[in-house]
């Protein structure tokens, strides 16, 4: 009988192998912290778990780790640097390392791949690729377990138990699963008591006057051109559940041994692009690629290429579906939005209404050959600017942003401007005339550095007492167009990371963690390997910054290192004093930051005391500044040993006065980073 029962067993064993259905219950993986989401917040909240020495699985349904930051966006997104800290601000060191600087903010998509995968080799992570969320059981509003999917074969399921779960997915599948409240789209300004949320129709990324809508001009009833809606344009400030436009972050190079040609891609339709034609003939003399894309430069002759004025890489409207969206309704879209980009670069080189020295000036570019290898050379990444946003224990606002509420709980910072890219493309009518304009577009700045509130990136207690969610975050639409940044969802990963370990340590829920215990280890111990900080002194640090002469406060710069800098020095010898607290005696590598200013001084002094002598240099902005960074320099003055309690400082100190000296930080870096 033992034998038979065997037997049979075998049978219903191999046939469910053929069938390729599971023959036995679900493998069960268990671990203490579960990421969804290898973004570049998921990767660093990873490898942050796994240094407080948790047990981690990172599940990324794609072949790729980083999303946007490996995914094109090369031109990184800053507001201003000093609010990038810890683990994200390593990245970017490391990234500078690759380049032989000291910290670089621009870089190719392998370059940033590689270094991604370096953080999850180092801390040993263990990564599921090519897997997505199937289902979650979640019980006394705590998620028990989830169970994935293999994204090419559905029904190879694995069932993951972990005490904490982290969602960094850019559509937020985990928190939705897991019941939790969310919402898509824009809210009406009255319901935070905002100016610029919901339907804005601006200046910004728009058709000039008179571009008519119609496939026959003047004549309606010959149809919209395409992309164009005719819903009616609903008063100012009025939610709705429309998303801000996605697009391609697009890598292309004009390095003829590494180029591929853009060659016309399947689907081509060139009536998708007649808008545009009427644009370019309404607009004689742009002539250059730069007026229709942000075409910024990489290193090695590459690009990240970025949506411009009225019609460019945005597709406008035509993702309003996928947040809520199926995978396969998902993929449909983003295949979309690939034959539409590939088709616009090809309606540049190729199509005869395009001006002959844009035609050629397209022909210079390719795909290049080194980057995305496994996929024809093209981004796997779309970029999704915004899809659901939980609504969680707090609210982030416009009242954050430009900083007349400030929260105490905050866990990271952002600092970027307001940012919501075009929503709709409808038809209005100004002076009697019927035309095309652009809706949706934000870009309200002018604010410095703000802090997070960590009850943003948890639940409400009764939705969910194990899930913390750091890029579908707890914000307003127009308050998640300044924190919707990669730098800012590093740090953001790795703060939602220490607070699970803490929990778990705890044994309590993520709401009841003791947040100023986990502000205080995030400055104590930034990189999560226990290693000596790094001292930063912002000229914004009254008690460590001291100034003689005349100089007055810039609060809206958009790329120094800190909430402002000083500018002035308008006499020979004035100077402006920096001094560390040193903790830790040991040898420090000093660095100075010179932002990008109009009309700098030639020459500025620079005085290093370390307490027992005395080194004077110059410097000469210009020459330091690099032609290709976001913004700013970090400038080398050198390795000094530094000692508790000694008289240590540096000095910027005016040496000719054709111009403005700018003093923005100086930091002291021990060598053992």
């Amino acid at each position: 009988m033992a034998h038979a029962f065997t037997n049979r067993l075998l049978v219903v064993v191999t046939a469910a192998l053929f069938l390729g259905t599971p023959a036995l219950a679900q493998p069960v993986k268990e671990v203490d912290i579960c990421i969804y989401g290898g973004t570049s917040g998921g990767v660093i909240a990873a490898y942050t778990a796994k240094k407080y020495k948790k047990s981690v699985l990172l599940i990324e349904p794609g072949k790729h780790l980083g999303g946007m930051t490996t995914g094109g966006l090369g031109l990184t997104d800053i507001g201003n640097k000093y609010a990038i800290t810890g683990l994200a601000r390593d990245y970017y060191r490391r990234i500078g390392k690759h380049y032989g600087k000291f910290e670089q903010w621009i870089f190719e998509p392998h370059v940033a791949e590689n270094l991604f995968n370096e953080y999850i080799k180092r801390g040993q992570v263990d990564v599921l690729y090519s897997h997505r969320l199937n289902k979650v059981k979640k019980s006394n509003q705590r998620i028990q377990e989830i169970t994935i999917e293999n994204a090419t074969n559905p029904s190879q399921k694995q069932v993951i138990r972990a005490k904490m779960f982290i969602d960094c997915s850019y559509e937020g599948d985990l928190m939705a699963k897991a019941g939790i409240s969310y919402t898509v789209g824009r809210e009406d300004n009255s319901r935070y008591g905002e100016t610029i949320n919901g339907v804005q129709l601006m200046t910004g990324h728009q058709f000039p006057d008179g571009i008519d809508p119609y496939k026959t001009p003047g004549n309606p009833t010959s149809g919209l051109l395409w992309g164009i809606s005719n819903e009616p344009l609903l008063p100012n400030g009025t939610g709705d559940r429309k998303v801000q436009a996605y697009n391609y972050r697009i890598c292309l190079t004009d390095h003829p041994a590494n180029l591929v040609p853009i060659t016309r891609p399947a689907h081509y339709d060139s009536s998708r692009y007649d808008l545009l034609a009427r644009l370019i003939e309404a607009q004689p003399g742009k002539y250059s690629l730069n007026q229709y894309f942000i075409w910024s430069r990489m290193p090695n002759h590459k690009t990240d290429i970025n949506n411009r004025n009225g019609f460019s890489t945005d597709m406008i409207g035509m993702n309003w579906d996928y947040p809520e969206a199926s995978y396969e309704q998902r993929a449909e879209i983003i295949r979309q939005h690939e034959i539409y980009t590939k088709g616009l670069l090809y309606f540049f080189g190729h199509d005869a209404r395009v001006p002959l020295p844009l035609r050629q000036e397209m022909l210079k570019w390719g795909y290049p050959k080194d980057e995305y290898t496994d996929s024809g050379h093209w981004s796997p990444q779309l970029y999704v600017r915004e899809a659901r946003r939980m609504i969680g224990s707090y609210v982030m606002t416009q009242a954050n942003c430009q900083g007349k509420e400030v929260v105490t709980d905050g866990v990271g910072m952002a600092a970027y401007t307001m940012d919501s890219h075009n929503t709709h493309r409808i038809v209005i009518e100004k002076d009697g005339r019927k035309m095309v304009k652009n809706e949706g577009n934000v870009e309200v700045g002018g604010f410095g550095p703000y802090p997070i509130s960590y009850r943003s990136l948890i639940p409400k207690e009764a939705d969910c007492q194990n899930l913390l969610v750091p890029v579908c975050l707890s914000a307003s639409h127009i308050a998640y167009g300044s924190i919707r940044m990669e730098p800012v969802f590093m740090v953001l990963g790795q703060s939602t990371a220490l607070a699970a370990v803490m929990a778990i340590n705890a044994k309590t829920s993520i709401q009841k963690i003791d947040i100023d215990k986990l502000q205080k280890e995030l400055i104590q111990n930034p990189l999560a390997d226990g290693s000596t900080p790094e001292i930063l002194v912002d000229e914004n640090d009254l008690n460590a910054v001291s100034k003689t002469g005349t100089w007055h406060i810039e609060q809206k710069n958009k790329g120094g290192y800190g909430p402002s800098y000083m500018l002035g020095g308008l006499q020979v010898g004035d100077k402006v004093r920096y001094t560390p607290t040193i903790k830790q005696s040991a040898n420090y590598d000093i660095f100075v930051y010179l932002p990008k200013i109009e009309k700098a001084t030639s020459e500025i002094g620079i005085r290093v005391f370390d307490g027992k002598t005395q080194k004077d240099t110059t410097l000469k902005p210009a020459e330091v500044v690099v032609l290709g960074q976001t913004s700013g320099e970090w400038v080398p003055l050198g390795r000094y040993e530094l000692g508790v309690g000694q008289n240590n400082y540096v000095e910027l100190i005016t040496q000719q006065t054709d111009g403005s000296v700018a003093a923005d930080a100086v930091l002291f870096v021990p060598v053992s980073h």
